[in-house]
């Protein structure tokens, strides 16, 4: 298979992860962006909240992973 075949596969197989990562990013990026526009903080500050995302992100996935494991 190509490079490009072997992509697709990859994302038809990982669609709804793909898409759940994409919407939680856009979301996270939508909520700093406006949250900064309306106090115009520090733009070191608007960084630090965009790279606290990152964070975010590991956080709620693993939380939410543990939470479906606990109710199994």
């Amino acid at each position: 298979m190509s490079g490009i075949g072997e992509w697709l596969e990859t994302a038809r197989e990982e669609r709804w992860g793909i898409l759940t990562d994409l919407m939680f990013a856009i979301v996270w990026v939508t909520m700093v962006d406006v949250f900064f526009n309306l106090v115009d903080g520090p733009r070191w500050a608007y960084y630090m909240f965009m790279l606290a995302g990152i964070l975010a992100y590991y956080g709620f996935f693993a939380s939410l992973k543990l939470a479906k494991e606990a109710q199994e």
